[in-house]
């Protein structure tokens, strides 16, 4: 027989899909879906995918959102709504669980406003 021990200390498996509603048919298609294996807390890896997944896109009059899942079966569900605080800012040892195109996005983001310019 073997036994499996779970530790909240041991690193876990986290799913997102990142979803838009579509409203005509008001169903939430998925724009994009990843993973990573990581001790972060699961609503912030959602708000850095969330804001890196948004930031250079044009989304106005779209509503997305991100399902976080663990492996635990518990699942969270990340609204732009929860992006709004203005100091808000990934930790930068989170965002190395993102792929590097989300984590990418985050830095450029994070630059341009340190740097005070517009973005592009």
């Amino acid at each position: 027989m073997i036994a499996v021990v779970l530790r909240d200390d041991m690193p876990a498996c986290v799913r997102w899909e990142i979803l838009m509603h579509e409203r005509f048919s008001d169903v939430w298609i998925c724009k994009d879906l990843g993973r990573a294996t990581t001790r972060a807390d699961p609503a912030e890896l959602g708000r850095a995918v969330l804001a890196a997944y948004l930031t250079g896109r044009d989304s106005r009059g779209e509503t997305f959102r991100v399902l976080v899942r663990t492996d635990h079966g518990h699942h969270l569900v990340i609204t732009t709504a929860q992006l709004t605080d203005r100091g808000w800012e990934a930790d930068p040892a989170l965002c190395q669980a993102l792929p590097a195109y989300l984590r990418n996005a985050l830095t450029r983001h994070q630059s341009r406003e340190e740097a005070g310019t517009p973005p592009t």
